[in-house]
């Protein structure tokens, strides 16, 4: 059990920090300020659960991991790209939406992957999906 509880905490770890920075690499690119301030609270929101996530993993004796390398180079180049458009708000919350739909497929499948971890660890895996499918709605009025 306490195997499968870190490798899902390591997972949700780790896909947090790829939100976090997903965000971070689009705000100073905003025009909209509802945009902005959906994002900016919605940042706030990952800040506080990669920080669950982090004193969870560091219960178990856990560093955690980071983000593959690649995995955040791709994302920061299709940030970049999608941010150069004629609407770069559009392009954000496609880029946010996108990023949404990954996290939230990742997690149920780890979930499924990891069917001995602790209660708590899927309570928390289950309010960041609850967290990436409320944001992924907030997107569809900027698409």
């Amino acid at each position: 059990m306490e195997d499968d509880s870190v490798k899902l905490l390591r997972e949700c770890n780790a896909g947090i920090k790829m939100g976090i920075s997903s965000i971070d690499d689009v705000m100073d690119h905003v025009q909209n300020d509802g945009l902005r301030g959906v994002l900016k609270d919605s940042h706030d929101i990952h800040c506080r659960l990669g920080d669950d996530t982090h004193k969870m993993l560091i219960n178990y004796h856990d560093e955690g991991k980071e983000p593959a390398p690649m995995a955040k180079a791709m994302a920061k180049m299709k940030s970049n790209f999608k941010t150069m458009g004629e609407n770069p708000d559009c392009g954000i919350a496609s880029l946010i939406t996108d990023g949404c739909n990954m996290g939230i497929k990742s997690l149920y499948r780890y979930l499924n992957q990891y069917p001995a971890a602790d209660d708590k660890v899927k309570h928390l895996t289950q309010e960041i999906i609850d967290t990436e499918e409320k944001l992924q709605q907030s997107m569809r009025p900027y698409l």
